[in-house]
């Protein structure tokens, strides 16, 4: 009985993943609209953002914004990652990943059968979604490093095979994590318990 007692008030997330989960929320959205005001400055494609939407009044507090918002999800994320991976949380919450469990999960989220009673374990194609928004956002440091800083980063440079080009990919790497928090906002409206876990820990 007590040992029932105690894994029904263990937390489905502890406190350090819900205070970084939250710090890293406000840094990308603010490094989102920061970003599209400095992208309206010398645009890679034929369209502007909406001014409405960006951040910063002018291209130099825009870029105020962004690099402050980018040393708090720089450290914040390094503090979240190195935690997941000690703890084995990493291993625990988002392995093992497989291709058929995958293709059905879709197939039930599609048909509105996926289940969510559970809030402690997560299904394929949220592990998948997790994993591959984290891929996302370490692309965009490496790519917003070889924008701001190319003759400091020549590899990173050589990698993004030129400046232009890096451009391209941290934008592309933007727009899937507006795409991953569109679809994880919608998932947070049908399924509302799931922020109050991420604000409760229960």
């Amino acid at each position: 009985m007590n040992s029932l007692a105690v894994e029904t008030t263990k937390p489905i997330h502890p406190a350090w993943m819900r205070i970084t989960h939250w710090l890293n929320a406000i840094a990308v959205v603010i490094m989102v609209m920061s970003g599209w005001k400095i992208y309206n400055a010398s645009p890679i494609f034929d369209f502007k953002f909406l001014g409405a939407i960006t951040l910063g009044g002018w291209l130099g507090g825009a870029i105020q914004w962004h690099f402050a918002a980018m040393w708090l999800f720089a450290v914040n994320g390094v503090f979240y990652i190195t935690l997941n991976i000690l703890g084995g949380r990493y291993r625990a919450k988002f392995w093992p990943i497989n291709v058929g469990g995958f293709l059905n999960d879709v197939k039930q989220a599609l048909g509105g059968r996926l289940a969510h009673d559970d809030l402690s374990k997560y299904n394929m194609v949220q592990k998948s979604a997790y994993l591959l928004v984290t891929l996302a956002l370490m692309i965009l440091i490496l790519s917003g490093l070889v924008v701001w800083k190319s003759v400091q980063f020549p590899l990173l440079l050589s990698l993004m095979n030129g400046y232009d080009n890096a451009r391209i990919v941290h934008f592309w790497a933007m727009a899937f994590v507006v795409i991953f928090l569109a679809i994880h906002l919608v998932m947070v409206a049908l399924v509302p318990r799931t922020l109050l876990t991420m604000f409760r820990g229960r």
